[in-house]
């Protein structure tokens, strides 16, 4: 499906091609809870008319059965079936049908043997968490990506988000270069942690130093960036050579620029348009080397049209322009940032989470982004003596009523109700048998005749399921 609007990571000035949107269905094995270590993957279903799950050393394995183009996904889970269901689609619908395995399938936490599925649709089979996505993907995709093999050139630039990924490989190319770089997200979205795998690539010598423009003090932010003589002021008691001179051979990274005062900002352009510093109470300038990214939650845009931030500066500062998604727009990644998350907390790599507690992550909206995950998790891991971290352990998290696999309905076939079920059951009975109206009707427990008439009466066109 294309999408008529334009994808563009960077600035104005065209950092990445212009290319449609083409939005592709895919699927992430995001975790087995049982065991963390297992890594995530995804999987692009285009041109795939079914996908079998089941236990087994981990495979991705395409193949034509039976005149179908298949993918077989074969997972280290104890709890999985050997078969244990198939992803099927028919007429642009994807239908996840589980009519044999013992336990059956959770798909957005209630159980079930057949299910329409969408973009964001969590679907679990034993202890294996899979995210059913429509999304656009990046230049060049693979069409099964394993974790390991994303070969990304900084840990902190993986992803599955297409999107994404492409800023990222712009980024890549850009960081040796002297362009100015602008990572926009909101907080907790990970701004710092990518300067720091700019600089990282950048090869520079000198350090990263982080600066958060809104922490500093009004009345010292030019003594705190430039640096002071001693005795330039009350207070000056000896001489700093500021946090720029400090980055000199380095990055620089100024966090929420959008908060730097407006005289503050005109001394800041003398800064970027000469490459020198003017340290408070001096009359020589002293030249300066460093690499610029700058970091904001605000709209510098809204900004600049307020008179609020300068526009001058603004164009300096705009080389280029990269926007991390919200956590809640990155589940695709959401197994890569747990397995890194956990591995950077002590005891976290040997970690278990139940199905309840991974159940609990994946559904939350995370409005703080990465930063509550990891505080999340790292009070999880601490708290879960027993090497398993559960619902209880998650006390972050908004008090929920115990859930436990137990607690789960019984395996059943969908009653139909309304007409919207009624015809998302029946698109996905034509999708399992292909087309088959005598096999939907017995199935129903209806005539044919009353199959088509349904089929009628909800635009349903039955050829495009008989493939």
């Amino acid at each position: 499906m294309i999408d008529d609007s334009i994808t563009l990571t960077g600035s104005s000035l065209g950092a990445l091609p212009l290319r449609p949107v083409i939005m592709q269905p895919y699927l992430v094995v995001i975790a087995v809870s049982d065991d963390p270590r297992e890594p995530s993957s995804r999987h692009l279903l285009d041109g795939i008319d079914e996908v079998h799950f089941g236990r087994g050393p981990r495979e991705a394995r395409r193949a034509v059965i039976d005149g179908k183009r298949v993918l077989e996904l074969r997972i280290p889970d104890p709890r999985m079936s050997t078969r244990h269901g198939r992803l099927m689609c028919g007429a642009g619908t994807w239908v996840l049908s589980d009519p044999t395995s013992k336990n059956g399938a959770v798909v957005d936490g209630e159980i079930t043997r057949q299910h329409t599925v969408a973009d964001g649709t969590v679907i679990e089979l034993g202890h294996t968490f899979f995210l059913f996505c429509c999304q656009p993907v990046e230049l060049d995709a693979r069409a099964d990506l394993v974790e390991g093999q994303l070969g990304v050139a900084a840990p902190a630039l993986a992803t599955f988000v297409g999107p994404l990924a492409d800023g990222f490989a712009a980024l890549t190319r850009l960081a040796a270069t002297q362009v100015s770089i602008v990572v926009l997200g909101e907080t907790g979205t990970g701004k710092e942690v990518v300067a720091r795998a700019l600089h990282a690539l950048s090869g520079r010598t000198g350090e990263l130093i982080a600066v958060n423009c809104g922490a500093l003090p009004a009345a010292l932010v030019e003594a705190e960036l430039f640096g002071h003589r001693r005795g330039a002021f009350t207070g000056a008691v000896g001489e700093r050579a500021g946090l720029i001179r400090s980055a000199d051979g380095g990055t620089l990274f100024l966090d929420e620029i959008g908060e730097l005062p407006a005289a503050s900002q005109a001394a800041f352009l003398r800064v970027l348009q000469e490459r020198e510093v003017v340290p408070v109470g001096e009359d020589h300038p002293v030249k300066i080397d460093v690499r610029l990214c700058v970091a904001t939650h605000r709209d510098l845009t809204s900004l600049v049209e307020r008179g609020a931030f300068r526009d001058d500066l603004f164009g300096r500062l705009s080389g280029f322009t990269l926007e991390l998604p919200p956590l809640r727009d990155r589940r695709p990644d959401f197994g890569l940032l747990l397995h890194a998350l956990l591995a950077a907390i002590p005891g976290g790599r040997d970690i278990q989470l139940s199905p309840a507690a991974l159940r609990t992550l994946l559904a939350h909206p995370w409005p703080l982004n990465i930063r509550a995950l990891q505080k999340t998790l790292l009070t999880a891991v601490t708290l879960a003596t027993h090497g398993r971290i559960d619902l209880i352990h998650l006390v972050d998290l908004p008090r929920r009523p115990p859930t436990t696999e137990q607690d789960l309905p019984a395996p059943a076939v969908r009653r139909m109700g309304g007409d919207d079920e009624l015809r998302d059951r029946l698109v996905g009975l034509l999708t399992v048998h292909r087309g088959n109206v005598v096999a939907v009707s017995r199935e129903i427990g209806t005539r044919r005749t009353q199959v088509y008439r349904w089929a009628r009466r909800f635009g349903i066109e039955l050829a495009g399921f008989r493939r």
